[in-house]
């Protein structure tokens, strides 16, 4: 078994599907291998805007800065996204990450097309926008200023506290029903935080930024994102009390699955945090799975079958209602005060 890295969710790299060479370590100088460095490479892509047609995810066009994320989360369902690219789901999807750094340009361009129409965008639809080094890039930040100055409707997923930075823009596009945040909280045990999810804000953090959010008057809600029985389930009611006390007003949550590289490993890091509950989490996830580790099926993906899926759905529900929060509703943003490129002012942000 190899030994856990400080700061890493995985512990090595697994093979990537699409390769057919793969480098295997030396088991006898596995003890002495270097802790990785992050490393971030300049990827030149030629649009901004991802499109899926996905029957069971609540939009259906994104912004991802990032390609990679180095929070470290070891059920993270994007890491087979770096195959992609050649490299590996493992270390390489933490410490390899591209970035988009002409975003914002790409974004003002497919904005301003005669094509577009105005829709709800996800930042990020794939992985956070507010990871560590968007502090030194803003390119996230820079993508907001130009949807301020389109006043284009933009929904957020993060577990980092970094949004509340961009507190500004964001109450300047909820003043015209555009803006939206969830954050990501899927624990208050800041010990597990720091094996489950390593390079991420301390759950005070997250509950600080919810906090600020709201009080900005921005409609902010919390993701009890992934449920993972045996581990984390049994916090769900605390999870969702906090958050609607700090000035969350919707809620939502997804059992966790484990796609293709992922199941190596989250199994692995499993055998390396808890060896003793690693076969019950496992058993209890193929059960909400039909047998298997992941069901990628429409439908069932987001919520799971079997008894212990109906479980933590009957939770959820409860938790919700009982912090004042009414389950599976979430705010309706709009289009409507969209201005086409040639009705744009000169940004106040430029």
């Amino acid at each position: 078994m190899r030994r856990s890295i400080t700061g890493r969710g995985a512990a090595g790299n697994p093979k990537n599907r699409f390769e057919r060479i793969e480098v295997e370590p030396d088991p006898a100088g596995q003890d002495e291998q270097p802790r990785p460095e992050t490393i971030y490479l300049r990827d030149h892509s030629h649009s901004i805007i991802a499109r899926n047609d996905s029957l069971d995810i609540g939009f259906d066009a994104s912004i991802n800065p990032y390609r990679g994320c180095s929070h470290g989360c070891a059920y993270c369902y994007a890491r087979p996204t770096h195959e992609y690219l050649g490299l590996s789901a493992g270390l390489d999807f933490e410490s390899k990450i591209l970035v988009k750094q002409g975003a914002p340009e790409l974004l003002r361009k497919q904005l301003s097309s005669a094509r577009w129409e105005p829709k709800v965008l996800s930042m990020s639809g794939v992985t956070d926008p507010y990871q560590p080094v968007e502090k030194k890039l803003r390119i996230t930040r820079r993508c907001l200023e130009v949807l301020a100055e389109f006043r284009n409707p933009v929904g957020i997923v993060t577990k980092n506290h970094l949004v509340t930075r961009d507190v500004d823009l964001l109450s300047e596009l909820a003043r015209y029903n555009a803006a939206v945040v969830a954050v990501s909280l899927t624990t208050l045990d800041d010990e597990l935080r720091c094996v489950m999810e390593p390079r991420t804000s301390r759950p005070v953090r997250r509950l600080a930024a919810i906090r600020k959010l709201a009080e900005a008057g921005i409609p902010v809600g919390v993701m009890t994102a992934p449920v993972i029985p045996g581990i984390n389930d049994h916090e769900l009611p605390k999870l969702i009390s906090s958050a609607a006390e700090a000035g969350a007003t919707f809620a939502g949550y997804v059992p966790v699955r484990l796609p293709y590289a992922v199941r190596p490993i989250f199994e692995d890091w499993l055998e390396r945090h808890f060896p003793e509950r690693k076969e019950k989490v496992l058993n209890r996830i193929r059960s909400m799975r039909g047998g298997k580790l992941n069901d990628p099926r429409f439908g069932s993906r987001m919520k799971g079958e079997g008894i212990f899926a109906e479980h933590i759905a009957q939770l959820f529900d409860i938790s919700c209602r009982r912090a004042g929060i009414e389950p599976g509703s979430f705010p309706r943003l709009s289009t409507a005060a969209f201005r086409k490129a040639g009705d744009v002012q000169p940004s106040l942000f430029d």
